[in-house]
């Protein structure tokens, strides 16, 4: 509550026997504990009395629900998921992409050997024409 460490409460252990005495220092404890007492006792009734403590409960509802609304509206998950589907329809758009390129590119050369193949039977009676003149 005070954030008071061991070595500070020994600090003031240590100055309160030396201001108030040995012989009287069980008497101020005692005194001091029932002050500390009546104080909370005070301070509940006084929550009580203001319904503070039906505020600070509220407030504490009011965290709960917030948290958990803002763990049900993370979508960090769903936005992983988005990237995670968009790569593999990438990659397998890429795939798809470059075994069609091959197809192509098998296609081309076959057709052209097959224009090659062509031009050469229709300029090889041209040739021989011109070998026998």
């Amino acid at each position: 509550m005070f954030n008071i460490g061991a070595g500070e409460i020994l600090i003031v252990l240590v100055v309160a026997f030396v201001i108030v005495g040995p012989d009287d220092l069980p008497k101020v404890a005692r005194w001091l504990g029932r002050m500390v007492r009546k104080l909370r006792t005070l301070i509940r009734d006084i929550k009580a009395e203001t319904g503070w403590d039906e505020v600070e409960k509220e407030v504490r509802e009011v965290q709960k629900d917030v948290k958990q609304t803002v763990r049900e509206m993370d979508i960090s998950a769903d936005i992983k998921d988005a990237v995670k589907d968009v790569n593999q329809e990438i990659d397998g758009i890429s795939r798809d992409m470059k075994a069609d390129f091959r197809e192509l590119d098998k296609q081309t050369k076959a057709d052209m050997k097959s224009l090659d193949d062509d031009i050469r039977a229709a300029t090889a009676p041209v040739e021989d024409a011109d070998d026998t003149q």
